[in-house]
């Protein structure tokens, strides 16, 4: 037993050194590219959902309580046709889930609630129907969806092909959001609570 542990530490002392006289330099390379258009994304109402009050006691104690379904109108105008993708970033990400965004906190550690983005009846310009798609891996594949999880790509897609965005001057299209207060009976509701829901949703040239 101990003579194997003798030659195990004589071998890694051997790679040890040879590590110690493996080349000395690196390569740091800095790419990008510069394109021509810009696209700018817009709301109706500024993009902002108020709820308003809503009494604790409207809220059910033993599941999740749905306060509100909206429909926002989204635009995206961009100078050219460019091929781009939507990402989003959910800013109280800590208070959501994987495939939610957050709303905050009741307190400290109590998570509010959540909202859920979907992305429907896009169109581009001339009134053609395109259907959407996303990326989980940053735009390299693609794949048929509507559900805008925190973190994804979005993008466009022509109606029989949903491998590849196609280029796009001006994409509208709805975006419907469902607001989802957690279980009552684990939340402090003795104080007023912030509903606290915020994301940051931004166009990626592909």
């Amino acid at each position: 037993m101990n003579t194997r542990l003798t030659a195990l530490a004589s071998s890694v002392l051997l790679l040890a050194s040879a590590t110690a006289f493996a080349g000395s330099t690196v390569d740091l390379t800095v790419k990008g590219l510069i394109v021509p258009s810009a696209c700018t994304p817009s709301f109706t109402g500024g993009g902002v959902i108020d709820h308003g009050k809503i009494s604790a006691k409207d809220l059910n104690p033993d599941r999740s309580t749905v306060i509100g379904n909206h429909t926002l109108s989204m635009a995206i105008n961009c100078d050219a046709a460019i091929q781009f993708a939507l990402h989003s970033i959910d800013n109280r990400a800590a208070s959501g889930i994987t495939t939610h965004y957050g709303l905050g906190f009741a307190s400290d550690s109590q998570k509010l609630g959540r909202y859920s983005l979907l992305l429907r009846n896009p169109v581009v310009e001339g009134g053609t129907a395109v259907q959407t798609i996303g990326s989980y891996d940053q735009g390299n594949t693609w794949f048929r969806e509507y559900i805008w999880e925190p973190g994804m790509y979005m993008s466009v897609a022509s109606m029989d092909d949903t491998t590849q965005p196609v280029a796009v001057k001006d994409l509208r299209l709805d975006l419907e959001v469902q607001t989802i207060i957690n279980r009552a009976d684990g939340l402090d509701l003795s104080n007023e609570v912030t509903i606290d829901g915020s994301a940051t949703l931004e166009v990626k040239y592909l």
